[in-house]
């Protein structure tokens, strides 16, 4: 078992990206955007991605390092804000 992804999550397959004709990449978490990747990082993306690409996990993990932590603080901003 591998010590990244213990509890398997990203067989899940909960990451999801496009790739726009000026080269940008938008990365969605269960359907949902969550980060758009610009100019040189973007490009280094898609080539990591293409090199991978038979390997799903692999490129789930890609774009889990990509997006980072960020399912912690403005995703419980909405209906419930407090003031």
């Amino acid at each position: 078992m591998s010590e990244i992804d213990k509890r398997n999550r990203l067989s899940e397959e909960p990451f999801a990206y496009q790739i726009t004709k000026n080269g940008t990449v938008i990365i969605f978490y269960r359907g949902k955007q969550i980060k758009i990747v610009k100019d040189k990082e973007a490009e280094r993306l898609i080539a990591r991605i293409r090199a991978v690409e038979d390997n799903v996990t692999e490129v789930q993990l890609l774009l889990a390092k990509i997006t980072g932590n960020f399912k912690r603080g403005n995703e419980k901003f909405g209906k419930n804000k407090r003031k």
